[in-house]
């Protein structure tokens, strides 16, 4: 190489140079377009062959290096259907060839990008800021599952969403040991429980249930002392009237007074002897001689003990007591009126509850939840819920802690319109609070509601999902009820969720997955043909698409450039320097050129 060698060598780098200037200028001018790559420059010297002692520099090329592998920064965005992919990969792309009737023509080809900055258009396709159309799998919205594995273009159409009747609901609660019905009272064992007998139009017990023969039900007072001096618990002796310091009520029965048992009035007179049926001498009468006479009424003798009087209803009538004298009637330790219901009666179990009977049930019953419900057209219905208590341990040998579920048929029933229908399930407890047996579910089957027919619905309660525990509120308090039915809705917007998938928010509230974002991904990434829009295309030395292994697409987010400003600037600086230097061999060249040929002068 002589001095015409470095002469073009020199136009070589100046070339050289100009290459990396023009990509450099390239990178500048995307630094804020969306997932831009940036394009560096590599130099590479031609060597010419000669002898080791020969060796030359030799004259220099350029080639671009990709940074498809460089990952921008990944940052929020407003928009609900942009994307960005964090990590490896690239979105998978169509560009139409032409549009026909406004709709787009695609020629099949597939190409790739990373730029996300997707929006819904006209025709329900998502499009990129460069007109792209990204492609995925179509998901079975009533499955959830992809419907393929090979990617298309997708079109979201403004469809309905179909409706889909209950089939399902899962419960949970808790049942209050001690349900504070309407009709309960704590003196009166039992009288938290559904009472058969109550109802008229039959035992809304579990069908079949056998009817339950009339028991003594009893209530036993607060416990009272005497006005002796040194006050002394009331026995069967204490007067019911007497003066200071003497063994009697501390307030007195006076004449005239009654005390009214089952409709039979036991009345205090002033006649010493020959006291007739239900009569009670004013001053000697005690508190045995009032018992006595209660028990000629309820066929059942109550007792005192410890200065308390527990009072027996019998198995003949439900026990009423009132009084004329309440002040003195709670002297003896209780409260005015008493109504103490037998336990028992009533029929074989009906399982429902009529219209006649529903003030009775509501009463002696407590709320379960309630839950909206669809039938095959989406029609809603009000599934309502009650829970009776049946049975109770605390009744002694043979009882158990029962209860019994209600589903609401009619709202407005009257008559012998169905109200309540019983799931005919009795649900037994231990005294841990666990149900025993354990009861994972039970099936409505074909239940009318409000008039409208439903299909067959489960009611899945899990493991454990009811129990009963004390609560001092004394209700049902309700955990989960949920069903998965929903009515007609139309497709209202759509967003990109942060697994990928392309989610449908529908009128009627639902949240359907549709899509799934398809990522690409290639063995030889860097040797991918960039096309315009910050698309690429497939060579043979990229390799074919690969999916399944891609990075994690982030929803409401965009990829920024990976170029940077400021590296821009200093290439620019060292590839001027050189630009110049080799502008200064050709002058010196030049020069030397003109000394050569001024030796011929």
């Amino acid at each position: 190489m002589g001095i015409f060698g470095a002469l073009t060598t020199s136009v070589a780098g100046l070339r050289a140079q100009s290459y990396a200037l023009e990509n450099i200028s390239g990178n500048i001018a995307n630094s804020q377009t969306t997932a831009f790559k940036r394009i560096d420059t590599s130099f590479l010297d031609l060597i010419p062959d000669t002898g080791v002692n020969n060796q030359l520099a030799g004259s220099v090329t350029t080639a671009s290096r990709e940074t498809n592998t460089v990952q921008g920064d990944v940052q929020a965005a407003s928009v609900s259907t942009y994307m960005a992919i964090n990590g490896n990969g690239f979105f998978v792309v169509q560009k139409p060839g032409s549009f026909s009737d406004n709709q787009p023509v695609f020629s099949g080809v597939d190409n790739y990008t990373r730029r996300g900055d997707f929006a819904l258009d006209k025709n329900g396709y998502l499009v990129n800021g460069a007109g792209y159309y990204v492609e995925g799998v179509p998901i079975d919205p009533a499955t959830g599952n992809m419907t393929g594995s090979v990617p298309q273009v997708l079109k979201f159409a403004n469809d309905f969403l179909p409706a889909v009747p209950t089939s399902v609901v899962s419960y949970r609660a808790n049942l209050a040991s001690y349900p504070l019905t309407t009709k309960h009272d704590n003196s009166i064992p039992g009288s938290e429980l559904l009472q058969p007998a109550d109802f008229a139009s039959g035992n809304p017990r579990t069908l079949g249930t056998p009817a339950t023969p009339y028991g003594d039900a009893t209530i036993t007072g607060a416990a009272k002392n005497n006005k002796l001096s040194t006050p002394t618990p009331i026995t069967g002796s204490t007067l019911l009237n007497g003066g200071t310091n003497t063994d009697s009520l501390t307030t007195n029965f006076v004449l005239g007074d009654t005390i009214t048992v089952d409709g039979t009035a036991i009345t205090i007179v002033n006649t010493p002897t020959n006291l007739a049926t239900n009569e009670i001498n004013l001053t000697t009468g005690t508190i045995q001689d009032l018992l006595a006479n209660i028990q000629a009424i309820t066929g059942v003798a109550p007792t005192i003990s410890g200065g308390a009087i527990t009072l027996h209803s019998g198995t003949a009538a439900n026990l009423t007591v009132t009084t004329s004298n309440t002040t003195a009637f709670g002297a003896l330790g209780l409260t005015a009126p008493v109504n103490v219901p037998r336990t028992g009666g009533g029929t074989a179990g009906t399982g429902q509850v009529l219209g006649s009977d529903l003030q009775a049930f509501i009463n002696e019953s407590v709320s379960g939840g309630a839950v909206t419900a669809y039938d095959i057209s989406g029609s809603p219905v009000s599934l309502q819920l009650r829970w009776a208590k049946v049975d109770s341990s605390s009744l002694g040998a043979g009882h158990t802690d029962t209860w019994n579920m209600f589903y609401q048929v009619n709202s407005s029933a009257t008559g012998t319109d169905l109200a309540w229908q019983n799931v005919n399930t009795d649900f037994t407890f231990s005294p841990n609070g666990q149900m025993t047996p354990a009861i994972a579910g039970i099936t409505l089957t074909a239940p009318t509601i409000g008039g409208v027919p439903l299909g067959n619905i489960s009611i899945n309660f899990g493991a454990g999902g009811v129990t009963q525990f004390a609560d001092a509120n004394g209700n049902v308090k309700v955990n989960q009820i949920q069903q998965d039915g929903f009515p007609a809705g139309s497709l209202q917007t759509v967003s990109i969720g942060q697994n990928g998938r392309v989610v449908g928010n529908y009128s009627n509230g639902r949240n359907i997955d549709l899509a799934q974002i398809s990522v690409a991904t290639f063995n030889g990434t860097n040797f991918l043909k960039r096309i315009d829009g910050g698309a690429f295309e497939a060579t043979d030395q990229s390799g074919q698409a690969l999916f399944g292994s891609g990075g994690t697409i982030v929803g409401s987010s965009l990829e920024s450039s990976n170029t940077d400003i400021a590296d821009e600037f200093t290439k620019l600086i060292v590839t001027q320097q050189a630009y110049s230097a080799n502008t200064k061999v050709i002058t010196t060249s030049n020069s030397m050129v003109q000394d050569l040929l001024n030796v011929l002068r």
